[in-house]
């Protein structure tokens, strides 16, 4: 196991009137892997919040921003120079409209697609940290600020707490780098049930 620790970086805006906002399914994501983990408590650090703990024997420190959403580099950024980590041991949890609700995606590098916390972080850092994508859905065009700045609907929480159980379970991938791994693994933890097979019919000989 390498001895570079690995941060893990939940994007959202601070507050009480933001925690249950879409944007902020970042600081849920990582508020369920502390938990999961029993992590420390989480303290003040780097211009946000932070929690340390281990995941599959590797040091972990999750982070979340409070210099808002908009700004989560300088937080991200500050952390990620302090403890010298190359950018593949830097993960971004993050909202994603280009996904449908629920479903889930990593890549490591590219645009930031218009997502503004992802384009301070890239300023700070470069483009290429690991971003865990969170489905969310898109309203069309011009909902998008009212749409990702308002509380999951009743209908979404159906999908948004098996998700994040499935983020806190599969984690422990994250800290071995095996991106792949954690998605097939997420993927098959919020798997719908299959139905139950259909009975086969009497044929009216008591059989």
């Amino acid at each position: 196991m390498t001895d570079i620790p690995l941060l893990i970086a939940g994007l959202g805006n601070p507050g009480e009137s933001y925690a249950r906002h879409r944007h902020n399914v970042g600081f849920m994501a990582a508020e369920a892997i502390a938990e999961r983990h029993r992590f420390a408590p989480w303290r003040p650090r780097y211009r946000g919040l932070i929690a340390e703990g281990a995941l599959s024997g590797r040091r972990t420190l999750l982070l979340k921003p409070m210099t808002y959403l908009n700004d989560s580099g300088g937080s991200v950024g500050d952390a990620a120079r302090y403890l010298k980590l190359p950018l593949d041991s830097v993960v971004v949890l993050h909202d994603e409209l280009d996904l449908v609700p629920g479903k889930l995606r990593m890549k490591t590098g590219g645009s930031d697609a218009g997502h503004n916390g992802l384009r301070s972080i890239t300023a700070s850092l470069g483009a290429d940290y690991r971003r865990v994508r969170i489905g969310i859905g898109h309203p069309g065009a011009p909902a998008v600020l009212s749409y990702v700045l308002h509380n999951f609907s009743k209908a979404d929480k159906e999908w948004l707490a098996p998700l994040l159980d499935a983020i806190a379970e599969a984690a422990p991938l994250l800290a071995r780098n095996d991106d792949a791994g954690f998605m097939n693994r997420v993927a098959l933890l919020t798997r719908p049930p299959k139905p139950p097979k259909p009975k086969p019919a009497e044929n009216g000989h008591g059989v």
